[in-house]
């Protein structure tokens, strides 16, 4: 089959359309797991060993699952339990829990890339516990979290396929919408990629100069 440039180029606009759809999934998800690792990390930190301990075993189940057994669950099983959510919304909350248990451990590893005697100064000044980690701790996580979240952003653009297993109107389900409408596969699918690989490269390119803007201040 040779590549028809003409075919590419009249569906273009519906799957530049479906990439719209897939740059808002990631990055509402992205901004879900920014906010949850938070307070699991806050959770496993816990002086309550029970407390820790179930938190530890949850980041660890939702880390060792596949990500698509994780939307088929919220997806087909939660309803049972009173829980209905749209595809946009499984989708948003699937990919956002499941990479907030990682941003958590990516928390914890900045935190601890701080040494102790930035506490112990600031505890010495007077500062409260928030306050140390507003204004000390938390500006010296950011070189070890930008590119390390930089790098799971990029992992989400190449998970959302996945949510076209629960009919989410995604670059890739487009693309094969496409495929099985005018039995011509190659053009859509190569453009898929392409998209894909600009999607991602511009934000490594993003990443990249917030690290450099971080390790300068």
């Amino acid at each position: 089959m040779i590549f028809d440039w003409h075919f590419a180029w009249s569906i273009l606009p519906q799957l530049l359309r479906a990439a719209q759809v897939t740059f808002a999934i990631t990055v509402a998800s992205f901004a879900v797991a920014m906010v949850g690792g938070l307070p699991l990390l806050a959770l496993r930190m816990s002086k309550v060993e029970i407390v820790s301990r179930a938190t530890t075993w949850i980041v660890d189940f939702i880390r060792g699952t596949p990500l698509l057994v994780q939307v088929f669950f919220i997806y087909y099983v939660a309803p049972s339990y009173g829980l209905r959510l749209g595809p946009w919304e499984t989708g948003i909350v699937a990919l956002g829990l499941h990479y907030s248990c990682y941003m958590s451990e990516t928390y914890r590893s900045a935190l601890f890339a701080v040494r102790q005697g930035q506490w112990d100064a600031a505890r010495a000044l007077g500062l409260s516990p928030l306050a140390t980690f507003h204004k000390v701790i938390w500006p010296q996580m950011w070189p070890v979290l930008v590119p390390i979240g930089g790098s799971y952003l990029v992992y989400m653009f190449k998970d959302t396929p996945v949510l076209a297993a629960i009919t989410v109107r995604e670059l890739l389900q487009v693309s094969a919408q496409i495929g099985a409408d005018n039995f011509r596969y190659l053009e859509p699918i190569t453009l898929v990629g392409v998209l894909f690989l600009a999607m991602s490269l511009l934000v490594s390119y993003f990443t990249r100069v917030i690290e450099r803007k971080v390790a300068i201040r």
